[in-house]
């Protein structure tokens, strides 16, 4: 059994290692946890004694195969709540993370099974993000980051890179959700600002903007 604290490392760690090709600094652990490299490091010494991380000097911090599995387990749970609290409670996707941040520590497995069911199985979270399996293995697409679309490349819209509420109101307000077809219309060379096409509108947007949206191309 793991702490509510340790398992905050572990969903942390396996977030950074996505995009890692080594192991993880203790200072990005401390970024991303908003907390003191040093407390990093006391805990990263607690997490080695329970074989969840292997942590060299100076190679960082690497997640076990038992840490893999873990923190998968976190994250399978953090995304099925969400789920749970967008189609069956009426949350919106800018209010869920916070509430399913709570929920995630829930140790019942049988009760993370039957909301699975419940929802017939579901593969991705409101914000696109995929859900891994009860092994820890996810199924993933290939997607793009809108801003690498060129004039007259199209796709539909899988994901944001940024999950916040404040972003997620904004793409509410423009009208930009999961599962709309988006075309570039223009992009500019200036700024890489993009004029595109939202089924039937035509909205301007930054490259700010693009950098945070998905899209599996057509």
């Amino acid at each position: 059994m793991f702490s509510q604290s340790e398992e905050n490392y572990l969903k942390a760690i396996y977030h950074l290692e996505i995009d890692a090709d080594k192991g993880i600094s203790t200072n990005a652990i401390a970024k991303k946890l908003d907390t003191k490299a040093s407390s990093v490091t006391d805990m990263v010494k607690k997490l080695s004694d329970k074989e969840v991380v292997v942590y060299k000097k100076y190679k960082g911090v690497k997640l076990t195969n038992l840490g893999k599995k873990t923190a998968a387990s976190i994250v399978r749970k953090h995304r099925l709540w969400e789920v749970f609290l967008v189609e069956k409670l009426n949350f919106s996707w800018d209010e869920v993370h916070d509430v399913a941040e709570q929920l995630e520590h829930i140790k019942s497995p049988k009760l993370v099974d039957q909301i699975d069911a419940f929802l017939g199985f579901p593969i991705h979270d409101p914000h696109g993000d995929p859900i891994p399996d009860k092994e820890g293995n996810i199924n993933t697409i290939d997607k793009s980051l809108l801003s690498t679309l060129t004039k007259n490349e199209s796709g539909v819209c899988v994901g944001v890179n940024d999950s916040s509420s404040e972003f997620l109101q904004f793409l509410d307000k423009k009208g930009i959700t999961l599962g709309k077809q988006i075309t570039v219309l223009e992009k500019e060379n200036f700024d890489d600002s993009l004029s595109i096409l939202i089924e039937d509108r035509k909205l301007s947007i930054s490259n700010k903007i693009a950098n945070n949206l998905y899209i599996q191309k057509k």
